[in-house]
């Protein structure tokens, strides 16, 4: 598969940064993409929501179901996914973007949040695949795999790192932990699973807000977007299953070497993201 044309793809958190950016990337093949975010309106603070995203994507040439969900909530989601179903008559792959972030160390870390960045990463995460997955089978095949990819970090055991904020680490190595699973328990069902971690920082809200001193020295969202359009399509066999992908290394598999153009400060080095040695 080179293309996404006519592929439907469940998308969470898709209402502003690295999932908008996906999910245009996608609809530029013509794919059918759902968006699924709790912004339903406007923030005062931050750009985007469902339906600015669903205004991009169709604007590129997809077809755009935003849909107002709160992953943390079940029977919402399973709500959702069925909705998509009827509405595109399948579902070929669920990107997992949705995350809750609060990098802090244990003191400085509420159990509000740390409830939070469960309940969204690590439980979010399984509640849509899981009920996507009736639809993932019949989608997979082996010329053509069924995808899940999971924006969550290659599992690094560095105490740099675990040690810098641990519950938020717990959450995000929850997600690509589940990944892995997946990978290996459906294999057989032809349902690729893969997670994919930006190399430096991107320029979202979230670094805005929690890296506002390395913002400047960040990349765009569309490095990552790219990226993710090369695992999804497959790029004829370059990726496999059950593998942690940062957004240079699925990008120099497919040849490309030149990423001065996300740079958001041109000729300023960005600034390597958590979780990477």
């Amino acid at each position: 598969m080179t293309s996404l044309k006519d592929k439907t793809i469940v998308i969470t958190g898709a209402s502003r940064g690295i999932g908008a950016a996906i999910a245009e990337r996608a609809a530029r093949d013509g794919a059918n993409i759902a968006i699924l975010a709790k912004s339903d309106t406007p923030h005062p603070t931050l750009k985007g929501t469902i339906h600015s995203t669903a205004e991009a994507v169709e604007k590129a040439g997809g077809q755009a179901l935003p849909l107002a969900v709160d992953i943390r909530d079940e029977n919402a989601v399973a709500g959702a996914i069925q909705t998509v179903a009827a509405t595109f008559g399948r579902i070929d792959m669920v990107v997992n973007n949705a995350s809750a972030i609060h990098a802090a160390p244990t003191p400085n870390t509420p159990m509000s949040k740390y409830d939070l960045m469960m309940d969204v990463n690590a439980r979010g995460t399984f509640a849509v695949v899981q009920a996507a997955l009736p639809y993932l089978q019949k989608s997979g095949t082996a010329q053509s795999p069924a995808q899940i990819l999971t924006l969550s970090p290659p599992l690094n055991l560095g105490s740099q790192w675990i040690g810098r904020c641990p519950a938020y680490s717990l959450s995000k190595y929850g997600m690509s932990l589940l990944t892995m699973g997946f990978a290996a328990e459906f294999k057989d069902w032809h349902i690729n699973a893969n997670t994919l971690w930006p190399q430096t920082l991107i320029a979202t809200d979230a670094v805005r807000v929690f890296f506002a001193d390395a913002y400047t020295a960040s990349r765009t969202p569309e490095i990552v977007a790219e990226a993710a359009y090369a695992i999804l399509t497959g790029c004829n066999g370059r990726f496999e299953t059950g593998q942690h992908y940062t957004d240079e290394s699925a990008l120099r598999l497919v040849g490309i070497t030149d990423f001065e153009k996300y740079n958001t400060t041109p000729g300023l080095d960005p600034v390597d993201d958590i979780f990477l040695d």
